[in-house]
């Protein structure tokens, strides 16, 4: 691939840009904490939402995207669609109770919610567990899609990858801090959208492609086409759709979907001005990730079949690549490389772009966990804000070599993606009832967290007899319900054999978030509590459902105008219409008791 004067330009440019912002914030960002991690809880909902859209826009996405399109089909991406249901469901229940509580991070709402040594202990352990340990594992898939691009189009090895694309990146973070993340987003947004839409325009219209009616009609490309799994395929009708649409959305953890919001969508909707910045943020957010980016995406791994139909045809136009590194999820990056000069200058830009702001945020956020509640918690209590700044700071440089050198020895972004679904397996019920329901504790949670991964590592070790022999016990689709199941069974019984929180936590605690409901009866009856507000629960679950009609609508009415079923798409586009005003009549009522 020849890269031009023009590309370079282009792309150090872009480099110099963003290191310049966070240059320009870092003395702001440096003052506390709060203006480090949260930038003065004073963001509006459009500049978060980018941010979190930007976040998302990670370089291993349009590989992981590829792979499932190549191996599953185009209903493959039911594996994170599904997640939609969650997004929502933070937007129209969570946000406003995230804003109300206040915390820093969402591991100090363990301190909020639950009290004593157990949750003391919980909230020290999971800032490490989630904020170094799987973070370390979400970075590596990013960085591991990196090393790809950096193999298959600039031809340089993966330690030279990770040597020019971390140290960027991590000098930017640590010194920026929240607002420079925040900030940089805002561009990088901008910058990968762009690169991913010019793209696929171009790479459909290449000769050897020969346009969207010539892919369209490719045998190969039409067995991969549907939306939706083949109903006569029982295994993959369950893996695909029907288990993560009955179990996967509500149980599993995984960031930036998690149940009940978290992680760095927390971060974000606590940094907002308010109540209602916060909501708007979210659902800006599950909009843009949702109906807008997938396509671009879906295209180009479509067109990615005409030219390289199997594995062994990236690997002849591709010798140089390490076999460990060779798979599916590399089509992508072989596909980019078609590209003429200037697009490519574009599209490399808006790779690292999507590559540091994804990397930026989960160096942010991890290093916030670490330094909020573990070291300020665990370590020194008495520590002054410039001294926890100075840990944030290291911890940042910490998280990113370990990344990178965990990527160095990972082959495939999905098995990531799996191992993290399955870790989580379980815990989402939890995180999604512990606002509503006074009984659950810290125990529960741990126990939870604990018989998750216990489970799945037994699973794993003796999958082939459990799932995968002729002769095996359960059907291979059965694993993540089982954890889930056997996990939920095993919280709850700890539930009600460990004693419920002190009620003077319960009450601090519904004090400060009215969450409402009938599951805080006893705890507002003990106390003598006018709960002040009606439950808008039910009213959430409405406007999350008929959000999800708009969301899927616009998702699915784009890919039926593209694959000309013109029927189809135009009584979609209507059903999007009609959710439309719906949801805004709902949301409006909702907002008056609010």
């Amino acid at each position: 691939m020849d890269i031009q004067t023009l590309d370079y330009s282009i792309i150090f440019g872009f480099f110099a840009l963003v290191l310049f912002i966070g240059i320009y914030v870092s003395k702001k960002s440096g003052k506390n904490t709060a203006e480090y991690f949260l930038s003065g809880r004073n963001m509006p909902w459009w500049l978060l939402g980018f941010s979190m859209v930007a976040t998302t826009f990670s370089t291993d996405t349009p590989n992981l995207v590829t792979d499932f399109v190549r191996t599953d089909g185009v209903s493959g991406n039911w594996g994170w669609w599904v997640f939609l249901l969650t997004g929502l469901l933070t937007v129209f229940v969570y946000a406003k109770l995230w804003r109300k509580s206040n915390v820093t991070t969402d591991m100090e709402f363990y301190d909020l919610r639950y009290g004593g040594r157990p949750a003391h202990f919980l909230r020290g352990f999971r800032s490490l567990y989630l904020g170094v340990i799987f973070n370390v594992m979400a970075m590596a898939g990013v960085t591991l899609a990196a090393i790809k691009i950096g193999q298959v189009m600039l031809g340089i090895s993966p330690l030279q990858t990770v040597l020019i694309a971390g140290s960027i990146t991590v000098v930017f973070s640590a010194i920026g801090g929240f607002r420079g993340v925040v900030y940089t987003d805002f561009i990088l947004f901008f910058v990968a959208i762009a690169g991913a839409i010019g793209a696929a325009i171009y790479l459909v219209n290449l000769p050897e492609v020969g346009g969207l009616s010539n892919i369209l009609q490719n045998d190969l490309v039409q067995s991969k086409m549907s939306i939706l799994p083949d109903l006569s395929d029982t295994e993959a009708l369950m893996t695909i759709l029907v288990v993560p649409l009955a179990v996967q959305w509500w149980s599993a953890w995984y960031p930036g979907g998690e149940p009940g919001g978290g992680g760095y969508v927390a971060q974000r909707m606590l940094a907002a001005k308010d109540e209602n910045h916060a909501v708007g943020a979210t659902f800006f957010f599950n909009i843009l990730h949702y109906a807008l980016r997938p396509w671009p995406w879906i295209l180009v791994a479509l067109a990615s079949l005409v030219v390289f139909p199997d594995l062994e045809s990236i690997q002849v136009a591709f010798p140089n690549i390490e076999e460990s590194k060779l798979g599916h999820d590399l089509a992508y990056s072989a596909m980019l490389t078609k590209l003429p000069s200037g697009l490519l200058g574009i599209v490399l830009a808006s790779l690292g772009a999507a590559y540091m702001s994804t990397i930026s945020t989960h160096l942010n956020w991890g290093s916030s966990y670490v330094v909020n509640d573990f070291y300020k918690q665990q370590i020194n209590k008495n520590a002054s804000e410039k001294e926890l700044v100075n840990v944030g700071r290291i911890t940042t440089i910490i998280l990113m070599v370990l990344s990178a050198v965990f990527a160095l020895a990972l082959t495939n972004a999905v098995e990531l993606f799996d191992i993290i679904i399955m870790f989580g397996a379980g815990t989402g019920l939890i995180f999604i009832l512990r606002w509503f329901w006074w009984r659950i504790n810290a125990w529960s949670e741990i126990v939870a967290m604990f018989a998750s991964g216990f489970i799945s590592i037994i699973f794993w070790q003796f999958e082939t007899v459990l799932f995968i022999d002729e002769a095996a016990i359960f059907p291979s689709w059965a694993k993540f319900p089982l954890v889930v199941l056997i996990t939920t069974i095993v919280w709850i019984a700890t539930t009600f054999l460990t004693g419920p929180e002190n009620d003077e936590v319960l009450i601090k605690f519904y004090e400060k978030t009215r969450p409402g409901g009938p599951g805080w009866k006893k705890i507002r009856e003990s106390a003598k509590i006018n709960e002040g507000q009606k439950w808008m629960v039910p009213s959430g679950i409405l406007a999350m459902l008929l959000g999800c009609v708009l969301v899927y609508g616009c998702l699915f009415a784009t890919g039926n105008w593209i694959y000309g079923n013109y029927g189809l798409a135009g009584g979609l586009t209507v059903l999007v219409l009609v959710a439309a005003i719906a949801l805004r009549r709902v949301w409006g009522k909702m907002k008056d008791v609010f």
